[in-house]
C-alpha cells in the first residue's frame, strides 16, 4: 500500500494537532509514501519527511520557547514605520529567521532531495501571483515560506521572490500526490479553525490578539471540496485516478496566538482521535485494500 498525507494550515493548533496524528500513524504501523503540507501542514510533514523522531520533535515543541519562532518589531521601530514612514515597505511585525533557524535545528536532512519521503510544501509566490508547491531546494525557508501568515511575519525571499502563507490561495493541496506518486490512498488530516457570519467575528473579537483571530476569518472563509462537516468521510481523488481520499477533521480546542498553553493538550487530543477515527480502516491503511468500505453517511 502506499498511502499519502496531506496536513492542512491550522496556525498554531495545527503545528500540535499534525504532530499528534502522524503520532497515531506511526502507532497503527502505518506507513507513509508521501506528504504535502501548507503552512503549519508543511512544518510538521517536513519534519517528519526529513526524517526526524516524531517523539523528539514532540517534546522540542512541548518546550518550544516564544522567541524560537517569533520575533516581533520593538515599539519604537513599529510606530517609526507607521508613522513616520507611513507604513511604506512594512509588510510584517516579525522577521523570519529566527522560525527558519528553528526549522533548520529540527530536520534530519536539510534539502528536499534528501528525504526520507517525498515531501511538497504550498506557499503563494508573492511576486508571481501564483501558487507555489516546492519541491526541490533548502527546506527550511521553503518550510517557512509557506507558514509566513501575512501581517505577522514578513514575506520570505527564496530564489529572489517573496513567498507568504499558502493558506491565503489554498488551505491544503491534495492534488500534489495522488496521480504524481500512484498512491493507493490518501489521508487528509484538516486542522484549520472555522467561524462564519456574525458569531464568528464576535468570536474573534473576544479572543486574546484579535487581529489573529480576524486573519483566520479571511484565511479560512473557503471550505475545501473534501469537507463534509463531520469528522471521517470518504471521497475520491478530482485528479482522475479515483484514489480513495480519507478526511479527518478532528474536534479540537482552539489555542491564542502566541502559543503558550493549551498545545500539548491538542496534540494528545488530535492523536486519540485519529487512532479513534482511523481505526476501522487498520487493516485497510496497512495493506488489506478489501477492508476499505463505504463510509456511514453520519460519524458520531
Amino acid at each position: 500500500m502506499k498511502i499519502g498525507v496531506v496536513l492542512s494550515s491550522g496556525g498554531g493548533r495545527g503545528v500540535y494537532a499534525h504532530t499528534g496524528f502522524l503520532l497515531a500513524l506511526e502507532e497503527m504501523g502505518v506507513e507513509i509514501a508521501a506528504i504535502a503540507g501548507c503552512s503549519a501542514g508543511a512544518l510538521v510533514g517536513g519534519v517528519c519527511a526529513s526524517g526526524t523522531d516524531l517523539q523528539q520533535w514532540a517534546e522540542r515543541i512541548a518546550n518550544v520557547d516564544t522567541g524560537d519562532y517569533w520575533t516581533p518589531d520593538s515599539w519604537a521601530r513599529f510606530i517609526w514605520q507607521m508613522v513616520v514612514r507611513k507604513g511604506r515597505g512594512y509588510s510584517g511585525i516579525s522577521g523570519s529567521c529566527a522560525a527558519i533557524n528553528f526549522i533548520r535545528n529540527s530536520l534530519t536532512v536539510q534539502t528536499f532531495g534528501e528525504c526520507q519521503i517525498p515531501f511538497y510544501s504550498l506557499a503563494a509566490n508573492l511576486t508571481q501571483g501564483s501558487k507555489t508547491l516546492f519541491s526541490s531546494g533548502d527546506l527550511a525557508p521553503r518550510i517557512m515560506a509557506s507558514a509566513a501568515m501575512p501581517v505577522l511575519y514578513r514575506p520570505v525571499e527564496v530564489d529572489g521572490e517573496l513567498y507568504s502563507d499558502g493558506a491565503t490561495i489554498e488551505l491544503s493541496s491534495t492534488e500534489a500526490l495522488c496521480c504524481r506518486h500512484q498512491l493507493d490512498a490518501l489521508i487528509v488530516h484538516h486542522t484549520s479553525v472555522h467561524h462564519e457570519g456574525p458569531e464568528g467575528l464576535a468570536h474573534a473579537l473576544q479572543q486574546p490578539w484579535s487581529l489573529v483571530e480576524i486573519l483566520y476569518l479571511l484565511l479560512y472563509r473557503k471550505r475545501p471540496w473534501y469537507l463534509s462537516d463531520q469528522t471521517l468521510a470518504l471521497h475520491h481523488c478530482r485528479c482522475g485516478c479515483s484514489a480513495p481520499v480519507i478526511v479527518v477533521e478532528p474536534d479540537l480546542s482552539e489555542i491564542t496566538w502566541p502559543l503558550s498553553t493549551g498545545g500539548v493538550e491538542v496534540q494528545a487530543d488530535a492523536q486519540r482521535q485519529a487512532k479513534d477515527l482511523l481505526g476501522q480502516y487498520a487493516d485497510f491503511l496497512k495493506g488489506d485494500v478489501q477492508q476499505l468500505q463505504p463510509l456511514p453517511v453520519a460519524i458520531p
